[in-house]
C-alpha cells in the first residue's frame, strides 16, 4: 500500500524559492569581490581634482586641464594602464608602468577636443598591473559650434615697384583677398591712403561682398609724377577683425635733369672773318635716369657765326657730364647774336644759351722772312701818314711769326705800316721794310 502525502503549497513557499533563486548569485559575486586580491597601498593614491568640467568649448579648437596623481602609502604602487572614454577626449600619457614612491605625484594633462556641439561626458581611469582600479577622474564638457564669421587673409602685405621713368604707367601688379571664414566677407571700401596716394591707382573685382571660402583681386600701377620715392597704401575696410587691412605701396620714379653751367656767352669783339678762342659749356645729368641729347642747333639773327663741338655723345648716365664748345666767327663788322638749342629727353628741352659777339676790321699784315742770321722776331709800327709810323711797336715782344692782324683800327681809317727784324740780343733792329697802307671800310 502506498501513501501518498499532500502537503499544501503556501505563498509564503513559494516566494523562498524565488528569494533563494535571486539572491545565491549576488551572495557569490560579493564573495567574489570580496576575496579579490588588492594592489598593496592602492587606497593611498588620489587624482585632484576628482573631477573635471572643461565648460564650453569651441569645437576643434581643444582645452587642457591638469590632473594631479598624489600617493601617501608606505609602499610604493605602479600604475599600468591609463585609459579615457568619451568622445573629444584624450590624457598625455607618460611612460608606463608609471611607479610613485610615498610622497611622490606627478600631472596628468587632460585634453577635450569636441568635433561636434552637445555635451560630452567621460572618464579617466588609472589602473594597476592586476587591473584593479587604483584612481578615477570624471570628465565633462560641451562642444560649441563657433559663429559664422568671416577673415579677411591677404596674399601679401606689400607691393614694391622698380624705378618707373616719370610721367609713364608700371606694369600692374596684383594681391589677392581672400575670405577663409564662414560667413560672407562685407566690404565697405577699397581706397589709397598714405603720403603719395595720387601715384598710384587700383582696380578690382571684388565687388561689395567675398562670399566664404572665396577670393578677389586688386591691381595697382604706379604712375610717377616726379623723380624719387614715393609711398602709399592700399586700405581695404571690411567686417572682419582687423579691419582696415592694409597694403603698402612703394616706387620710385626717375628722369633725367640737366644741369647747364651757363646760359649765355659773349664773344665780344672778332675781327671779321677770324675765329675766336673756344668758350666752353658744361652739360650734367644731375638725375637718377639716363639723359639722351637729342639735338644741338644754332637759331636767331646770325646763327652761322657760331659752331660747337661738343663730348655728349648719344646720352649721359646719371651724375655723368659733357663739353660743348663755342666758337665765332664773324662774316661781318658789327654785333652779332645766335642761340644754341639743346634738345634731350628731360623737362625744359630744349633750352638755349644765349650768344653774342661783334665783328670787327682789321689789318692782316704779311712778309717774307729775314734770311740774316740771329734773328728772333719782328716788330711792327703804324701810323694815320706815310712816313710818321710811331717809334713805339704794336707788339709788346718780338713776333716769331711772318704775319701780325691789326685788330685795334676804326673804320674809314687809312693806317701805314713798317717791320723791322729784331736782333737776337733783343734791341738791335734791322732798317724798316718798304712800307704798305691799308685804309679800313
Amino acid at each position: 500500500m502506498h501513501h501518498r502525502f499532500h502537503v499544501p503549497q503556501s505563498p509564503w513557499g513559494l516566494g523562498l524559492k524565488q528569494c533563494k533563486r535571486v539572491f545565491i548569485p549576488v551572495l557569490i559575486f560579493l564573495l567574489f569581490v570580496g576575496v579579490a586580491p588588492r594592489a598593496a597601498g592602492s587606497n593611498q593614491l588620489s587624482a585632484a581634482p576628482g573631477s573635471l568640467n572643461f565648460g564650453n568649448v569651441t569645437v576643434n579648437a581643444g582645452s587642457t586641464l591638469a590632473v594631479t596623481l598624489s600617493y601617501s602609502g608606505n609602499n610604493s604602487v605602479s600604475v599600468s594602464q591609463i585609459t579615457v572614454s568619451g568622445n573629444g577626449f584624450s590624457v598625455a600619457t607618460p611612460s608606463l608602468p608609471l611607479t610613485l614612491a610615498s610622497g611622490q605625484n606627478v600631472t596628468l594633462e587632460v585634453t577635450f577636443d569636441p568635433t561636434a556641439s552637445g555635451c560630452v561626458t567621460g572618464r579617466l581611469s588609472l589602473f594597476h598591473s592586476a587591473k584593479n582600479l587604483l584612481a578615477a577622474v570624471s570628465l565633462s564638457g560641451t562642444g560649441v559650434t563657433p559663429p559664422a564669421v568671416p577673415s579677411a587673409n591677404l596674399s601679401t602685405t606689400t607691393l614694391g615697384f622698380a624705378n618707373q621713368p616719370v610721367n609713364t604707367t608700371s606694369s600692374a601688379q596684383t594681391f589677392t583677398l581672400t575670405n577663409a571664414g564662414s560667413a560672407a566677407l562685407a566690404l565697405t571700401s577699397i581706397t589709397l591712403t598714405g603720403a603719395n596716394p595720387g601715384y598710384f591707382a587700383q582696380t578690382n573685382n571684388c565687388g561689395s561682398s567675398v562670399a566664404a571660402g572665396g577670393y578677389c583681386t586688386v591691381s595697382v600701377t604706379f604712375t610717377p609724377a616726379a623723380s624719387g620715392t614715393w609711398a602709399a597704401a592700399v586700405s581695404l575696410a571690411d567686417n572682419a577683425s582687423g579691419s582696415p587691412q592694409s597694403v603698402s605701396l612703394s616706387g620710385t620714379g626717375t628722369a633725367a635733369v640737366a644741369s647747364l653751367s651757363s646760359n649765355t656767352l659773349a664773344f665780344g669783339g672778332q675781327p671779321v672773318d677770324t675765329t675766336s678762342a673756344a668758350q666752353v659749356l658744361t652739360l650734367t645729368n644731375t638725375g637718377n635716369a639716363s639723359l639722351t641729347v637729342t639735338s644741338l642747333a644754332f637759331a636767331g639773327a646770325n646763327p652761322a657765326d657760331f659752331a660747337e663741338s661738343d663730348t655728349c655723345g648719344g646720352s649721359l648716365a646719371a651724375g655723368a657730364h659733357c663739353t660743348i664748345a663755342i666758337l665765332f666767327t664773324p662774316a661781318a663788322a658789327g654785333a652779332c647774336s645766335a642761340a644754341l638749342s639743346i634738345a634731350y629727353n628731360a623737362n625744359g628741352s630744349p633750352q638755349t644759351v644765349s650768344l653774342s659777339g661783334a665783328g670787327s676790321h682789321d689789318v692782316i699784315l704779311a712778309w717774307t722772312d729775314s734770311t740774316t742770321p740771329g734773328v728772333i722776331g719782328y716788330n711792327v709800327y703804324r701810323g694815320t701818314a706815310s712816313g710818321g709810323e710811331s717809334s713805339t711797336p704794336l707788339n709788346s715782344t718780338p713776333i716769331n711769326a711772318s704775319g701780325y692782324t691789326d685788330g685795334n683800327v676804326a673804320d674809314g681809317m687809312t693806317y701805314y705800316y713798317v717791320v723791322t727784324a729784331v736782333a737776337s740780343n733783343g734791341q738791335t733792329q734791322s732798317p724798316a721794310s718798304n712800307e704798305a697802307a691799308a685804309t679800313v671800310p
